[in-house]
């Protein structure tokens, strides 16, 4: 909503879910058409080695930029604890069906996290000063927020491992059950982002939970129900890792010992990546332009136009033709503006409004409402 503006990025959040929609159904359907039951070998079937390799180190990759739960204290020895104690073992299970229960306390705390999101729009928002440009109808970082919007809706990577779980799969039931899930997701993602930006408005950062006080316990709950999140979502990712590796170096299968190795190998990549990174816009935006965009706007299309036989007017075929150049702008164009426009990043630092002598000064002084939190807390201690 900040990079957009935020009628526009109502819109896009729309667009951008019934593209996914749009995309999930196409891909099951260039499965169906090619006679594969993985995105790999969908893609390798459509264009040979070289699209095989490239959609591989898509897949591969997608997981190691993430950055989870950077929002704990001591955050270091939390990720390791809970990756060991939780996420490893999770991780280790070979059917993806298992993980369901484990999705749906996940889906569980998302909802509870948005209570809790949805009660501080209404008693805190009020009391934070709105930026000037707060209501305009668009902005030029709109394609950032494309980018990070993909990344919430992306799921492409681990279709086929889930419908092919699914109890005697079929498009038609594929379908189904993807339109129920998109619309669900894009009203959750509609209420998080309106209630975050009502209530912070321009200074909404990457991770919205950097925006809240530290002393505010209910957040603070939210946050660890964030982090339980993270971890019981994050195996469904391994099991994408895996299985790249599996059909790129192993065939397909992994013995039992292999299997307990590569998980190893993957959890502990991702984990000492997360312990680097503390900035979760920057991850977002990458992540969503460099592989969300490929892989829900370009490869699904590119594959149902070389393999479906339908008239080119036919409508799946239109909607391809528009998503492949769309997409590729976003990739080329938000990755250009993610480098040299990231988000804004506080590192964990409190931000000015959570100091209550600062109420009465920004909302007196247009200049404190211009200035980052750093500057806000050493104008603060001055006026003092």
């Amino acid at each position: 909503m900040k990079q957009a503006g935020f009628p526009l990025g109502i819109l896009l959040l729309f667009w951008v879910s019934y593209v996914t929609d749009f995309s999930l159904v196409l891909l099951i359907k260039g499965g169906a058409l090619s006679g594969t039951d993985t995105y790999q070998s969908l893609v390798n079937k459509t264009f040979g080695f070289p699209g095989y390799i490239l959609l591989s180190v898509l897949q591969f990759l997608y997981p190691f930029i993430v950055d989870p739960e950077n929002v704990f204290i001591g955050r270091h020895f939390i990720i390791g604890l809970s990756t060991v104690t939780f996420t490893l073992p999770l991780s280790l299970y070979r059917n993806i069906a298992k993980l369901g229960k484990v999705s749906l306390i996940s889906t569980g705390l998302t909802t509870l996290i948005l209570g809790i999101v949805m009660a501080r729009a209404i008693s805190l928002g009020p009391h934070i000063p709105k930026t000037e440009d707060a209501w305009v109808f668009a902005k030029p970082n709109a394609i950032q927020a494309v980018g990070v919007m993909s990344f919430a809706f992306i799921c492409h990577h681990n279709s086929f491992l889930v419908y092919s779980s699914l109890e005697e799969p079929t498009v038609a039931k594929w379908s189904r059950l993807i339109h129920m899930s998109i619309v669900i997701s894009v009203f959750i993602c509609i209420f998080f982002a309106t209630c975050g930006y009502l209530t912070f408005t321009g200074f909404t950062q990457g991770d919205l939970f950097e925006n809240y006080c530290r002393n505010d316990d209910l957040v603070t709950f939210g946050r660890f129900c964030y982090g339980v999140t993270v971890i019981l979502t994050y195996p469904m990712e391994c099991f994408v890792t895996r299985e790249v590796i599996a059909n790129v170096f192993f065939g397909g299968n992994l013995s039992s010992v292999f299997h307990i190795v590569v998980t190893v190998m993957v959890i502990t990549v991702a984990t000492l990546v997360s312990l680097l990174i503390d900035c979760l816009g920057i991850v977002l935006e990458l992540n969503g332009v460099l592989c969300a965009t490929p892989l829900i706007f370009i490869i699904p299309s590119a594959c149902y136009l070389k393999l479906s036989e339908e008239p080119r007017t036919h409508s799946d075929k239109i909607m391809s033709y528009v998503m492949l150049p769309i997409g590729a702008a976003v990739m080329v164009f938000g990755f250009v503006m993610a480098i040299t426009n990231p988000q804004d990043c506080t590192h964990g630092q409190e931000m000015f409004y959570c100091f209550p002598d600062n109420f009465s000064l920004t909302n007196t002084s247009e200049s404190h409402i211009q200035q980052t939190t750093q500057l806000s807390i050493v104008n603060i201690s001055i006026f003092q």
